[in-house]
């Protein structure tokens, strides 16, 4: 069963009502595979979650988790796959506008409809609560850029449907530094061409990553000649190789009937990339001004 068709079936267990009236969390981070941690939990007889038992896993041991903590730090959820098969889900939210921190979060409600206040849920193997009570208790976490998690160290308690009995755990984490976010910029040159044969401006210039990643160049040159506006745009793809500065070179055809001429024109220049350890989209934009003469 792929991790998606498990996380839908425990959530299944929400109300309709509950999911009408509560806003979803904020957009996570990339998973990270935990280097170093643990998940260990008990329950009371008649805890539904825990059935009663004692729950161990370790990734010293074989099993697997993974982390994803939300670009605002307010949400971090463990997935926790048991070398045996088993497989759980641990949530921990802090209440709206805050970040999760060292200290004790009372009065915890099932994450992701805890509306304003802290969140909790701890689910899997197929059983989950549709309502709870709860508290967390954060002895230890530090995060990196974007969410990325380098240390947790948790403890909860769980109460599913206002009953008494409980699971109890603990989730630790430890992962390496967090990976430096992606750097990029673009310079166009000062020069660039015109052709008399078909009226395109051709401008170039050099992009530098602080990675290796495709990045797409995009914008747009603007020419005023006889009070006339000639506009057109341009793109181009460059494999960046980090620290090391790539040449590009794009065309612009305009888009009216006047060719691009001699004399100066602005560009607009933009360069996309997506961060290969965030998934985030990083930018560059520049404006300059470049004389073009004939190509």
């Amino acid at each position: 069963m792929s991790k998606l068709v498990r996380r839908s079936a425990v959530l299944a267990f929400a109300s309709l009502a509950a999911a009408a009236g509560t806003l979803m969390a904020p957009t996570a981070a990339q998973a990270q595979p935990v280097t170093s941690g643990s998940f260990t939990m008990t329950g009371d007889p008649g805890d539904y979650i825990s059935q009663g038992r004692d729950w161990s896993y370790e990734v010293a041991r074989g099993d697997r988790l993974t982390v994803n903590g939300s670009a605002d730090r307010r949400v971090i959820t463990v997935s926790i796959d048991g070398a045996n098969g088993d497989w759980w889900y641990a949530d921990f939210s802090a209440p709206a506008g805050a970040a999760i921190a060292a200290g004790t979060y009372a009065g915890a409600t099932r994450y992701p409809f805890n509306g304003q206040g802290p969140g909790l849920s701890i689910s899997g193997d197929g059983r989950g609560c549709n309502e709870l009570t709860g508290t967390f208790v954060v002895d230890e976490v530090s995060f990196g850029p974007e969410g990325y998690l380098e240390d947790f160290d948790a403890t909860f308690e769980q109460h599913c449907e206002g009953g008494e009995p409980a699971a109890r755990g603990r989730v630790v984490i430890h992962n390496a530094p967090a990976p430096e976010q992606l750097t990029l910029s673009v310079t166009p040159a000062s020069d660039g061409t015109f052709s008399r044969l078909n009226g395109a401006a051709t401008v170039h210039g050099t992009v530098a990553c602080s990675a290796d990643v495709p990045v797409r160049i995009n914008g747009d040159v603007t020419q005023v000649k006889r009070k006339t506006i000639i506009r057109g745009t341009f793109s181009a793809s460059v494999d960046c190789k980090k620290n090391a500065e790539i040449p590009w070179s794009a065309t612009a055809t305009p888009t009216g009937t006047t060719p691009f001429q001699l004399g100066r024109a602005e560009v607009n220049t933009t360069a996309t990339a997506t961060d290969p350890a965030y998934g985030t989209t990083v930018t560059d934009k520049v404006t300059t001004t470049v004389s073009l003469t004939r190509g």
